[in-house]
């Protein structure tokens, strides 16, 4: 019959119930075997007065053999496979899994001890016991169809064919109830490896729903934390926001003040006013463009754009901030196009060009573009003061500004944040590279040459981000 899947889109999940099954299987095999070791004596003293010494010793050694040797794989499992991997389980199962048929044969076996040799209630008594260990069977190797059907399979066999050679030796000319006991045989095995199926589905069945909570609970608990994650992000975010913009409003408050009771003082008061009133400007800026980040507003607009051109643009823009600080802005072309959104990826570019001019103090700035495999890597090179280790994967968080680096006091700590979220919307891989007092180098790579094509990986870019923002 066919039996359902932990999740029809996850071949992983059907191994992990797959898994546990065998462990379930090993587990109540190994509970159950010591009371089949139980009945090897029972069989012994049914068969004493009837069945041949030698026949029965030599039944009853086999028998406690393959005992010691279930016991052994047992222990097996126990040291190397019960802590494994589906794959693992599986190996040990096809490895080991002749032990378990084995069994079988040879309490198979036992009916040819008994049958038509003993007195009836002794051949009854034998019968149950082989119903008992059918039934034990399904107890113990229902988790695992293929091991359960061997088990079964191979014993009911077994007992067909000790009848069918005892009534072959008569010539089929034995009493009526030898036809009666093969077909009770054959109905009695149908039905059982209809009961062990059955046991299987229900095992499996619950072993799929322990799958499905553990996803679930485990999908709860990620949600869980990235809605705290998220509100501890907005807590620093609003608490270093705050602490930013106080500095500014406060200068501005105090140069209007001193305005209003040194008028004549305008000269000297209003550059500052400007620069404090700038300096709130690119913080609302900046958190102007996250809201429409969080929010998932951004809108893109895709166009070709001529690398030279862009380039020398942006030198054009760059230099004179370059020259001011005594620095040497040099650039790198190669010809031909990309495909993104020109705005942004000019502010991207912008702000690292920004970056690496204002924490320069000596030797200059390259901007360079590569052509790779993959699209157009834009790279800004510096000679500055570089950022350690430990700080390289931070200094793209909100509000992050590395201890000790000058320059970082008159910053917000936003800039970079800003590159890797925009970078990231539009599908553009950011990489770094840095080594603390020789410089750092910041890669922007633009993928894809078709706009369509572009347009169709920003689009979708944006619509998983939107998904994975929401809690």
């Amino acid at each position: 019959m066919a039996e359902s899947s932990p999740s029809p889109e996850s071949s992983r999940g059907r191994e992990w119930v797959d898994g546990e099954l065998i462990r379930i299987m090993m587990g109540a095999s190994q509970s159950a075997q010591y009371l089949g070791a139980l009945m090897v004596p029972v069989v012994v003293v049914v068969g004493w007065s009837d069945v041949p010494l030698v026949w029965l010793a030599l039944w009853a050694f086999g028998a406690w053999a393959l005992w010691f040797s279930r016991v052994h794989v047992s222990a097996i499992y126990l040291r190397t496979a019960a802590g494994g991997s589906t794959a693992v389980q599986r190996a040990f199962v096809e490895r080991y899994g002749i032990v378990w048929p084995l069994n079988a044969l040879w309490w198979g076996l036992m009916t040819a001890l008994f049958f038509d040799r003993t007195p009836l209630e002794n051949q009854f008594t034998c019968w149950l016991i082989v119903c008992g260990t059918v039934a034990l069977a399904i107890n113990n190797y229902s988790a695992w169809l293929p091991a359960m059907r061997s088990y079964i399979g191979t014993l009911m066999a077994t007992a067909c064919a000790v009848v069918l050679i005892n009534m072959a030796s008569n010539g089929f000319s034995g009493p009526a109830y030898h036809w009666w006991m093969l077909a009770l045989i054959l109905v009695f095995w149908h039905m059982m490896l209809r009961a062990g199926q059955r046991v299987h589905r229900a095992q499996r069945r619950t072993v799929e729903l322990l799958h499905r909570n553990s996803i679930l609970i485990e999908s709860l608990k990620r949600q869980t934390q990235a809605a705290l994650d998220a509100v501890a992000v907005k807590n620093r975010f609003l608490a270093s926001a705050t602490h930013d913009i106080r500095q500014p409003v406060h200068a501005l408050a105090l140069y209007a003040d001193w305005l209003r009771n040194e008028p004549a003082l305008v000269e000297e008061i209003a550059p500052k006013i400007v620069q404090a009133t700038a300096a709130v400007n690119t913080l609302f800026d900046s958190l102007f463009d996250f809201a429409k980040l969080d929010s998932g507003r951004m809108r893109v607009q895709i166009d070709t754009l001529d690398v030279r051109e862009l380039m020398r643009e942006l030198e054009t823009q760059y230099r004179p901030l370059a020259a001011a600080r005594g620095l040497q802005l040099r650039t790198r072309e190669v010809g031909g196009t990309v495909v993104s959104d020109p705005i942004r990826l000019r502010r991207i570019l912008g702000n690292l060009l920004s970056n690496a001019i204002k924490y320069t103090e000596r030797g200059g700035v390259l901007l360079a573009a590569r052509r790779t495999a993959h699209g157009v890597r834009f790279e800004v090179w510096d000679t500055g003061i570089g950022i350690a280790p430990m700080h390289q994967q931070r200094i793209f968080s909100e509000f992050y500004k590395v201890p000790g680096h000058a320059g970082t006091e008159d910053g917000f700590g936003l800039g970079l944040a800003i590159v890797a979220r925009v970078a990231a919307s539009m599908g553009h891989p950011i990489g770094m590279k840095s080594r603390p007092g020789r410089g750092s180098m910041f890669s922007v790579t633009v993928e894809g040459a078709q706009e369509d094509e572009v347009r169709a990986r920003i689009t979708q870019v944006l619509a998983s981000g939107q998904m994975a923002s929401r809690p």
